[in-house]
């Protein structure tokens, strides 16, 4: 038999990204429609540890729809990744009632929910907030539509400096272990070659498109690189490498940074933090517990938790083609 949920706990964790307040709003008053108590913790796991817990209710999310960021803020925890740590925040959610758990983050908000799952059998649904969109089990992630939009409007002024200044801009943008926002981004901006860690086209490639463009008579490039591409170390040492090989080139770099985190959430984040934040809690009412909710052929799906933390996401191969076509 389902035990009945009564009071369910919800977090952010991890980096922040357009569209969690989206998230905690669907989550607290999907609880409200069906008659349970949301209890909002505050700085993720490290408030749970610590007890910093607060009733949340449907007019306590008024307003932050359109809101950036995270109302119920967010912190990484070393602590939590002790035994000791998670022993602690199981008994303050013990003492507060709650009984099962929303967590709002990425893949090791995700490992750190899993653990705790395990160990002491607390349910728990996952919610995939990140710009980077590197979750398996979703095609999108909450937050990521809204940071391609970011950077294309930067990219879009970038281009008005380098057309004006005949200059190369190379333009970093955030995607560490993935290239979906450079990939993306780049086409979506015109760049003239776009460098992601999935697929080292080596820096002879880079010259030679660099090349080829200022053969074909463009007077300013653009070149998108995530932040984890392999091509360079960094990209002041790429920007070095071209201005060396290339003297023709005026180089400039624009590194973007943590601009692409914030801002309002584009409609379509919150549309879908707004899906996920329902399933999310009638997930756990219907006695679910260890998945992720997330977006597959457009319509809201369950992922196991650790089928999304292991999963690899795929860049799509036709959009490098598109790219690479779009670019001559």
């Amino acid at each position: 038999m389902v035990k009945k949920i009564k009071r369910i706990g919800v977090l952010t964790s991890g980096g922040d990204s357009p569209g969690m307040n989206a998230a905690i709003r669907a989550v607290v008053r999907t609880c409200a429609f069906y008659d349970v108590e949301c209890v909002g913790i505050y700085r993720g796991y490290q408030g749970m540890i610590e007890g910093d817990f607060k009733e949340m209710g449907p007019r306590s999310v008024n307003n932050i729809i359109n809101k950036g960021g995270t109302i119920l803020k967010t912190a990484r925890s070393k602590e939590f990744m002790t035994f000791e740590g998670r022993e602690k925040a199981h008994s303050h959610l013990l003492e507060a009632q709650v009984d099962s758990l929303v967590i709002i983050g990425g893949d090791g908000s995700f490992t750190g929910a899993e653990v705790f799952n395990k160990e002491f059998g607390f349910p728990v649904i996952g919610i995939p907030g990140t710009i980077d969109n590197d979750i398996y089990g979703t095609t999108h992630t909450i937050g990521y539509d809204t940071a391609l939009n970011t950077v294309i409007e930067v990219i879009d002024k970038i281009r008005d400096t380098a057309s004006s200044h005949n200059r190369l801009f190379l333009v970093e943008v955030m995607g560490r272990d993935a290239g979906h926002i450079a990939l993306n981004a780049g086409i979506g901006a015109g760049a003239e070659e776009i460098l992601i860690p999935e697929e080292n086209l080596g820096l002879e490639r880079l010259l030679e498109s660099l090349q080829r463009s200022k053969a074909s008579g463009k007077s300013s490039s653009i070149v998108v690189i995530a932040e984890g591409d392999k091509i360079g170390k960094t990209v002041f040492e790429l920007k070095d490498y071209v201005e060396t090989n290339l003297p023709e080139y005026d180089v400039r770099v624009s590194v973007l940074g943590h601009m692409q985190r914030g801002g309002s959430p584009s409609c379509f984040d919150r549309v879908l933090a707004s899906r996920l934040g329902m399933k999310a809690v009638e997930s756990l009412i219907e006695g679910k517990t260890n998945f992720m909710v997330g977006l597959l052929n457009d319509k809201v799906a369950l992922t196991p938790l650790e089928l999304a933390i292991k999963g690899k996401t795929d860049i799509d191969l036709e959009l490098l083609r598109v790219s690479d076509i779009m670019s001559t």
